[in-house]
């Protein structure tokens, strides 16, 4: 159970604070939900309370799991298929799974590769997606900008 001010990540839309708990009516249904509001982008998203757990709603990571992403960031790129089609997919379970280390390995690696080769359109837009996801996270869990984070990350790809 959350509460309102705690800060949460959400797979796929990124890290931010829960503003309030309401119970409104969808589909005929009255549920209560947690009412999240993402600080980049800013947007609201409503996360029903009894599909928490499904949805991998997880608090914000602490100062060692930010640490450790800074490492995979900074690490090798790791084998990834040639086909393109096997490596979006696997990429985006790696998203989808909500783990900011996961995220972090697909937003390294398809950097490197972008710096390498360059990106189709679709891996691009993965990238980018990836990497809003990791930033909101990093901001709220160092309390800091987005603009130090993204900073601190270009450098970690400079050449």
């Amino acid at each position: 159970m959350y509460n309102v001010g705690d800060h949460v990540v959400y797979p796929m839309h990124g890290a931010g604070v829960i503003v309030a708990i309401e119970e409104r009516e969808v589909l005929g249904e009255k549920q209560k939900y947690y009412i999240m509001a993402l600080p980049i982008g800013d947007m609201k998203v409503m996360i029903p309370m009894k599909s928490v757990d499904e949805l991998g709603l997880r608090q914000v990571s602490n100062d060692e799991d930010v640490k450790r992403v800074y490492q995979i960031l900074q690490g090798e790129q790791t084998t990834m298929s040639s086909n393109w089609n096997r490596r979006y997919r696997a990429n985006m379970e790696k998203i989808k799974s909500g783990d900011i280390f996961e995220v972090a390995e697909v937003v390294r690696n398809l950097t490197i590769r972008e710096n390498e080769k360059g990106l189709s359109t679709g891996e691009r837009k993965m990238l980018d997606n990836a990497r809003q996801i990791l930033l909101s996270e990093l901001v709220i869990a160092q309390d800091t900008t987005e603009e130090e984070i993204v900073e601190k990350i270009a450098g970690f790809f400079e050449q």
